[in-house]
């Protein structure tokens, strides 16, 4: 392949311009040209597309978000809206598509691919919520940035004795409350994989001051209920002041920590090698610390697994 596109789709994720200056810079190396598709899918339907050099990726490794912005794109959900992508493709003589996102953007990946166009999938997104690949591009960070208001609202809890219920992100996986709340050493985490009841929860409370523990760290899944419900009904049942804060889109935001760097530029490099090959139809991951690369189709059909050894340990050294 001589001209390929990247396209950066649904939610932003720090790494994913690290993933950009990579793919971009060495496209370039290999001879390629490389063009930046602007919003995510409605840039191909929208004809948003701009050459891309080496200075044009210049100065965004420590940038979060995505220099391509990002965007939802129901019309590429229909017939119409991808017979409009695939004509402009093939108008601007892409060959192949780099698509940086997550599962829902997957899908958009799966259909340019059964439409002809060979795409890579470079998995971008904050909730490690893909299964075949042991992290996701910007969930260190993510986990990071809910590390630092954990260790933050720490300090404020010890001093008052009270309890923090922190939300994060995760309406179906709990990975970022499962490995801030491990890494920030919270009493409690509460996440969508794994049921828990409020008595059981008060009762947990009890256990831990009458042990010593005059304050507590709650971490919640955004998809486990939601932080100030909960602080309200703990409030009621208890002796403790139970405080909510929810954490939002500060979670996406922020310069990639050096793993997110890392792994931005090893994904985008692996995913211009296959194009270069004429391999398409992939997505690129990491499995044991190694670069691998699957069928599209395979990947996004694939169920996740729970970690539960690791929810184990979090509960024994929470105690």
């Amino acid at each position: 392949m001589k001209k390929i596109g990247i396209v950066t789709s649904g939610g932003d994720a720090p790494g994913m311009n690290a993933a950009i200056r990579a793919a971009v810079r060495y496209g370039i190396y290999l001879g390629m040209e490389v063009y930046g598709i602007e919003r995510g899918y409605t840039g191909l339907i929208n004809d948003t597309i701009e050459p891309l050099n080496m200075r044009s990726v210049s100065d965004i490794i420590q940038r979060g978000g995505t220099i391509l912005k990002t965007a939802r794109c129901p019309e590429f959900k229909e017939k119409e809206g991808q017979d409009k992508a695939i004509e402009i493709i093939k108008k601007r003589g892409l060959e192949g598509i780099i698509v940086i996102g997550g599962d829902g953007s997957f899908m958009g990946a799966k259909i340019l691919s059964e439409r002809g166009i060979p795409t890579i999938g470079i998995p971008g997104t904050i909730d490690n919520d893909l299964p075949y690949t042991d992290f996701t591009l910007g969930f260190d960070t993510a986990c990071n940035t809910a590390l630092d208001a954990i260790n933050k609202l720490r300090d404020t809890m010890t001093s008052h004795e009270r309890v923090s219920i922190v939300e994060v992100m995760g309406r179906h996986c709990g990975d970022i409350a499962l490995y801030a709340g491990i890494a920030g050493g919270a009493e409690m985490i509460l996440i969508p994989e794994k049921k828990f009841t409020i008595n059981g929860i008060c009762q947990k409370l009890v256990n831990s001051y009458d042990s010593g523990k005059k304050s507590g760290i709650i971490v919640l899944a955004e998809g486990a209920g939601h932080a100030e419900d909960l602080a309200r009904e703990l409030s009621e049942r208890t002796n403790f002041v139970v405080k909510a804060t929810v954490l939002g889109h500060i979670q996406r935001g922020g310069g990639p920590s050096m793993v997110d760097r890392i792994l931005g530029t090893r994904y985008g490099v692996h995913a211009v090698e296959l194009l270069k090959e004429d391999i398409g139809n992939r997505v690129v991951g990491i499995k044991n610390n190694k670069i691998i690369d699957m069928d599209i189709v395979k990947a996004v059909s694939m169920k996740r697994k729970f970690d539960q050894n690791l929810y184990n340990i979090a509960q024994i050294v929470s105690l």
